[in-house]
């Protein structure tokens, strides 16, 4: 199908979508956007339209897919095939493979400049971030950190780069001119995620081991306080966050659980946490669209997607998707 045609679609998906919200006193979705997910051992992307919360397409892609972001101009999809240690491009229009980067060795995670270039890569096997020119697929520095490197967030200024590493248990703040790192935050244990606040103050860092999310200042460099979970009738071991994402005007955060089976919502101002979302086995990473109205989570152990109503704080419908979902994106049609 043409990306035309597509939109047609699309823009039919959307009226029959509005006119079915009008009828059950719900709103309808103020955009169309699309949603890639990854599915780790499925080996290929599922992709959402969210007007019709639906899937329209899957796509293949290199082995054991985990990351997944969008372009700048929402034109290619970039994919980490973490067992083929490299990054997949793919064409949004039609989901062609266009080509692969020299992403290093076994990319989990990754984060685009804020300009769309360059991309900054977690090589877990190698205790490395690689930087990549997309352009011109070329690898501009290879920069040492702890083990296990994932998590990967960048400050809105594109000044800092952020990196976690699963075992030394640190967040690494790297300067994006020099490619130097410049201090060593030490966290909780197994830290799987990075998360700068919109103002880039502050630094949401999650732990999947330590049941943890430590709050950074991102300019003295220091955890200022440490959010915990408790949720009744679920053992503390199985309390594992994961993927973090936090509104642009700094109110609201969302933690995935992992086998805990429920999202998080926090006062990003207070700290405390106002409810628990449950949604899928295992969930993973999240994503909002980029109008933040719904919030994405994706479920590996279940298959599946949830999908949260950001404004009204509730699960508004689950998605099947391919094998273990891992990673979650979304880009305007």
């Amino acid at each position: 199908m043409s990306r035309k045609m597509a939109r047609m679609d699309v823009k039919a998906g959307f009226g029959l979508a509005a006119l079915a919200g009008a009828l059950l006193g719900t709103a309808a979705p103020a955009a169309a956007y699309t949603v890639y997910v990854t599915n780790e051992k499925g080996n290929s992307v599922s992709v959402i339209d969210t007007t019709t919360l639906t899937v329209t397409g899957t796509w293949k892609t290199g082995r054991r897919p985990r990351g997944v972001t969008v372009s700048k101009d929402g034109k290619e999809l970039f994919v980490c095939a973490s067992d083929d240690d490299r990054v997949d491009v793919l064409d949004t229009a039609t989901g062609k493979t266009l080509r692969s980067l020299r992403s290093g060795p076994d990319p989990e995670q990754f984060i685009l400049g804020p300009d769309g270039n360059p991309l900054y890569v977690a090589n877990e096997d190698d205790s490395q971030v690689t930087v990549i020119d997309i352009e011109k697929n070329k690898v501009l520095a290879e920069i040492p950190v702890g083990v296990e490197p994932e998590g990967m967030g960048l400050s809105p200024d594109g000044k800092i780069l952020v990196n976690t590493s699963e075992t030394t248990n640190m967040a690494h703040f790297i300067d994006t001119t020099t490619h130097q790192i410049v201090d060593n935050v030490l966290v909780d244990a197994r830290p799987r995620f990075a998360e700068f606040t919109s103002d880039g103050k502050t630094l949401w860092v999650s732990a999947e081991v330590g049941g943890t999310i430590s709050i950074i200042d991102v300019e003295t460099r220091k955890v200022t306080r440490k959010i915990t979970f408790k949720i009744p009738g679920v053992t503390d071991e199985a309390i594992q966050p994961v993927g973090v994402r936090i509104t642009k005007d700094g109110t609201k955060a969302f933690v995935a659980l992992g086998p805990a089976n429920r999202v998080a919502v926090v006062n990003a101002k207070t700290f405390e946490v106002e409810k628990y979302l449950p949604v899928g086995q295992r969930v993973w990473q999240l994503a909002f669209t980029p109008d933040q109205k719904l919030l994405f989570s994706t479920n590996g152990s279940s298959n599946d997607v949830s999908v949260i109503d950001v404004e009204a704080g509730k699960v508004v419908k689950s998605i099947a998707v391919g094998l273990l979902p891992w990673g979650v994106a979304s880009s305007p049609n």
